[in-house]
């Protein structure tokens, strides 16, 4: 990948749009408002540095067999904007299609899978159904007995489903938003919101006020503390989130393999090296530390499917924080609050939703219009019981 360095620019008074969060989706967001709207004159205030939130703390997995036909539309748009990304942004991405792999170790599961394929060939996403025979053939360094526990029954199999360089997303989308005029400002922390009546007229931060026709929070997990600024309830927990690596091992894995019954997905990174991850910790906390019990019982699980893995040594440890919803969809748009918009509640899967996300919420921002595909994940869903119920296709919860 080519070394990008951000331009220094001075602060100016006032933009057209303000994006609180320099993670994946509020560089989309930067990106395809000079882009495709035409706006040219935003602003992306990062706290940190970009990418150092969610962006940078996942395990790159891209796919969009989802569960539910909203979520199944909109992930595909994002898919398929991830597709060609390298070519679009000019920077090189590391995409490397694997085909995912997601288990079933039990009858309950089985019904899932064989639901969750046949949903996906609805809307037009390449999934099937495996039994146990054919997961063995698509996957020979499974042990199909899961460790004499938990045996594989059969899978729902992705064959598009990839991995690609989560840095290079960020970077990318912030070289290409650059150079179309937006500015990106590292340690600028937001410490306010400037609200008048019902309406935010901008955002108080450690070197000012900055005036704004539009505000957007997309920091992902630290959402509420966001929120709490405009005087807004969200209806989001946040919890962490752990994974690790192993040292580099010769290339022996080229799928991706999740498993619900198990809760751990695995793959192997361009590098060798073999991801691991599993549930979010069942407590609340925006705490990035690591913890060894993780460590020991994902280790096991990821053991139990591939028994060389027990010969490799853990090479790092890490942890983000996830903004879970209660129906584990995520919460974008308008906010009771005018001028102000919101795109959270990611959960586990914000990085596969990035494209998408930019562009519905730039179209949302440039045009005032709410996107089709963005509506049903409005905040006030839950007020009028139309919740969109996407935990069956997480394997981390």
């Amino acid at each position: 990948m080519p070394k990008v360095h951000l331009r220094s620019h001075t602060l100016e008074p006032s933009y057209d749009v303000v994006i609180i969060g320099g993670g994946g989706h509020g560089l989309a967001t930067a990106y395809y408002l000079a882009k495709e709207f035409g706006v040219r004159r935003v602003v992306v205030l990062e706290r940190a540095y970009i990418g150092s939130g969610g962006t940078g703390r996942n395990t790159t997995v891209l796919r969009a067999n989802y569960k539910t036909p909203e979520t199944i539309r909109f992930y595909k748009k994002s898919f398929d904007l991830y597709a060609t990304l390298a070519q679009d942004l000019d920077y090189n991405m590391l995409r490397s299609e694997r085909g995912l792999l997601w288990l079933a170790h039990s009858e309950p599961q089985l019904r899932n899978q064989r639901e969750r394929a046949l949903q996906n060939q609805h809307f037009g996403v390449n999934t099937v159904f495996l039994g146990a025979e054919q997961v063995h053939e698509v996957c020979p360094q499974l042990d199909m007995t899961a460790g004499s526990k938990r045996p594989i029954l059969g899978a729902a199999y992705h064959p598009p489903g990839a991995i690609i360089r989560h840095d290079a997303v960020a970077w990318g989308y912030a070289a290409a938003a650059e150079r179309l005029g937006v500015q990106i400002h590292q340690g600028v922390e937001v410490t306010g919101l400037r609200i008048e009546g019902a309406r935010c007229l901008g955002v108080e931060t450690n070197r000012g006020f900055i005036g704004a026709g539009a505000v957007l929070s997309a920091v992902g997990g630290y959402v509420t503390q966001i929120a709490e600024m405009a005087r807004i309830r969200l209806p989001i927990v946040t919890h962490p989130l752990q994974a690790f690596v192993t040292e580099a091992y010769k290339p022996v894995l080229d799928r991706i393999v999740a498993s619900a019954d198990l809760h751990i997905y695995i793959s192997q990174s361009a590098r060798g090296e073999l991801l691991v991850g599993a549930e979010i910790d069942p407590y609340s906390s925006y705490a990035t530390r690591s913890t060894f019990p993780f460590l020991a019982s994902c280790a096991s699980r990821a053991i139990d499917l591939f028994p060389f893995m027990a010969r490799l040594r853990i090479l790092r440890q890490w942890t983000g924080v996830c903004d879970m919803t209660p129906d584990y969809s995520p919460l974008m748009g308008l906010t009771a609050v005018d001028r102000f918009c919101i795109s959270s509640g990611w959960g586990t899967w914000g990085f596969k939703a990035i494209p998408a996300s930019g562009i519905l919420m730039a179209e949302l921002l440039a045009s005032g219009k709410v996107p089709p595909l963005m509506a049903p994940f409005a905040l006030d869903r839950f007020r009028w019981d139309r919740a969109v119920p996407e935990r069956a296709s997480a394997g981390t919860h």
